[in-house]
């Protein structure tokens, strides 16, 4: 069969290629998932937008104006269709496009999350690594302490505490995180100082102490044990010959939690009123508009599966045995 023999032939590629089609499956079924859950919830947006004292002929003709009045598989079919082409329709509660205001919104979002990850990836390897160096002394017990710590408190715990301190009590950062259209850069780092340092505490921990663990078990294996026999200082042999070949599980964790800085970043949009993806959802669920809702669903679902579709691929090509088959 063609298909067995390309991935005899090229085993690297056709895991990727797998991996592809997977995550585009997996995006149609969470589409799917959105919809109907959506669909399935109690109430509509024409009872909670003319209120209670409304009459069935009105919410009638809304319904009828909104098209919810035509069969569920017809609707999502066109949802779906439009989606794919970047249209998401038009907000029920403000009328206006909901691709522009994501457009707005999601730039805000990716740059917190982007800011957050630029600085809690490189420290986490490099705590990880300094975590491996001292293993079992007092500097890898603060480190693995001080992670615990951070990793048993919740998101928007952080960040009031954070808020309290440093906004409220001292008053050297600012709340809350207001960004704009043609703000400067500096003014701009200054306002989403809080949340980032939000997000980095919540994944900085997990990423370091996976970091920790991966390079740990390469520390075991023969050939380390070479190295320090020829004379490699126990710092270099880590950098120079333990953390490349963790590699993969370290970049598998670091995909997932750069994947819960997008989605995850909703609680501490909220927490810090952040004009981004997160905040802009909540605000629709509060008024049952619903294309909001569905489209910002869909946006981060298809993130954070990218995000883990890329990790399995750079897993399988950091796999020497994948990259030189014999």
């Amino acid at each position: 069969m063609p298909g067995l023999r390309l991935k005899q032939r090229f085993p690297l590629l056709s895991l990727i290629i797998e991996r592809c089609l997977l995550s585009i499956v997996l995006l149609f079924a969470v589409s799917i998932l959105i919809f109907g859950g959506l669909e399935a919830l109690p109430g509509d947006f024409a009872t909670t937008y003319l209120g209670q004292s409304a009459t069935p002929q009105a919410v009638a003709n809304i319904r009828a104006d909104l098209g919810l009045n035509r069969p569920v598989v017809t609707r999502y079919v066109e949802w779906l269709g439009n989606a794919v082409q970047g249209d998401f329709g038009t907000s029920w509660a403000s009328k206006n496009s909901v691709s522009e205001q994501i457009g707005k919104r999601l730039g805000n979002s990716l740059f917190l999350a982007g800011f957050a990850a630029l600085i809690s990836v490189p420290l986490a390897v490099g705590l990880g690594m300094l975590a491996v160096h001292f293993r079992n002394r007092m500097p890898d017990k603060i480190i693995n302490v001080v992670s615990l710590a951070a990793i048993s408190l919740p998101e928007f715990f952080i960040g009031y505490l954070l808020i309290l301190f440093f906004a409220v009590k001292f008053g050297v950062a600012t709340f809350p995180a207001t960004v704009y259209e043609g703000m400067g850069l500096m003014d701009r780092l200054q306002a989403i100082a809080l949340p980032t340092a939000t997000l980095v505490l919540v994944v900085l921990a997990h990423m370091m102490r996976m970091t920790r663990a991966a390079i740990l078990s390469v520390m075991s294996s023969a050939y380390m044990e070479t190295a320090e026999l020829k004379g490699l200082s126990a710092f270099r042999a880590i950098v120079k010959h333990a953390a490349p070949n963790a590699l993969a599980p370290i970049i598998n964790v670091i995909a997932l939690n750069l994947a819960y800085l997008i989605v995850g970043v909703v609680v501490v949009e909220v927490v810090f009123v952040y004009p981004g993806m997160g905040q802009y959802m909540v605000d629709a669920v509060t008024v049952r508009d619903m294309p909001v809702v569905q489209a910002c669903g869909l946006i981060f679902a298809a993130v954070y599966i990218f995000l883990n579709m890329t990790a399995d691929i750079l897993a399988i090509v950091a796999n020497p045995r994948l990259r030189h088959p014999r």
